[in-house]
């Protein structure tokens, strides 16, 4: 066998392809020739590597256009005489059987060329992914959510983008208006008790001892103790809420009607107990004295009731 022969057939070995009857002639042959020995191992070497690669497919518009070019192409040709296209489809049925090992690698040497200049394509025009940065300075603070998510298409890259969470401290005087901004966002910090009970400790501290609580824009103050005191589950809040609530219940209705609604509905007997004692200062007003009768005959707690019976029988008496 000579050497043009053994490498075609080396090929075929490669894929499989060669007849078993002339593999004992190659084998013959490259126990004698050094150069197809090498040749076989670097075929071998290269089918291994190959196997490596990604199989990838062409894209969808790639296949629409080609397939869009060849009919273009088919229309354009001139039709053929019925002879015509028996003796080429003769002719091509002959060249099939006589080159068909040849035409199967040569079909595979195209699709590796075309697979790999596909990949080169995409990763050449693959969009890039900023590289993550790492931050040592703690004030960027903890990730607070999720604004959206980007997954680069046929990759397993993926963009994520979201917020920071940057924790700041203010100090300053509780009469500043900013502070008191701060402490009413503070009374509805719900997953904090910590946090309500000290917001609102220290709110009603202030309008208890009249620190620029009385009306005008210091009312959202007042609004903002009233809604602790009808909302908060925590009842040491709530109980810190009526405290600052004491100066006003006399002369604000509406802080009158959130200590009457507590009296009423409050499910702890220290909120219950110490809205009675906020009310006594008016207990002859009819609203008050319609709750203080539904308590001393209703409520669950001897004392709250034996108390509203005695308030209740004071007003009758002075009256």
């Amino acid at each position: 066998m000579k050497c043009e022969k053994a490498e075609q057939d080396i090929v075929l070995v490669t894929y499989g392809e060669l007849p078993d009857e002339r593999m004992a002639s190659l084998e013959q042959h490259l126990a004698e020739c050094e150069a197809c020995n090498r040749e076989l191992k670097a075929m071998l070497a290269m089918h291994e590597a190959l196997a490596y690669l990604p199989m990838l497919d062409p894209s969808p518009n790639l296949l629409a256009q080609s397939r869009m070019r060849l009919d273009e192409e088919l229309d354009s040709i001139p039709p053929h005489g019925f002879i015509t296209r028996l003796r080429s489809n003769l002719y091509s049925w002959l060249g099939h059987i006589q080159s068909a090992p040849a035409l199967i690698t040569l079909l595979l040497g195209v699709g590796f060329l075309g697979g790999n200049f596909t990949y080169r394509y995409q990763v050449a025009h693959q969009p890039k992914i900023p590289q993550t940065t790492i931050f040592t300075n703690t004030t960027n603070g903890a990730i607070a959510d999720v604004s959206g998510i980007v997954q680069t298409p046929n990759s397993e890259i993926v963009q994520v983008t979201y917020n920071r969470v940057t924790p700041e401290t203010v100090q300053g005087s509780l009469d500043d208006p900013q502070i008191r901004k701060l402490l009413l966002i503070g009374t509805k910090a719900a997953a904090n008790n910590g946090v309500r009970t000290d917001s609102v400790i220290l709110l009603a501290n202030e309008c208890r001892i009249g620190h620029r609580c009385e009306g005008g824009p210091e009312g959202t103050v007042r609004n903002g103790l009233m809604v602790s005191l009808r909302y908060d589950k925590n009842p040491a809040v709530r109980l810190a809420a009526l405290e600052g609530l004491q100066p006003y219940v006399a002369e604000d209705q509406r802080v009158r009607d959130a200590v009457l609604d507590a009296l009423a509905h409050d499910s702890s007997e220290h909120v219950r107990t110490r809205a009675i004692s906020l009310l006594e200062p008016v207990e002859s007003d009819s609203s008050v004295r319609q709750v203080m009768r539904t308590v001393s005959t209703t409520d669950e707690n001897p004392y709250i009731r034996t108390v509203s019976t005695h308030l209740l029988q004071g007003t009758a008496d002075i009256q």
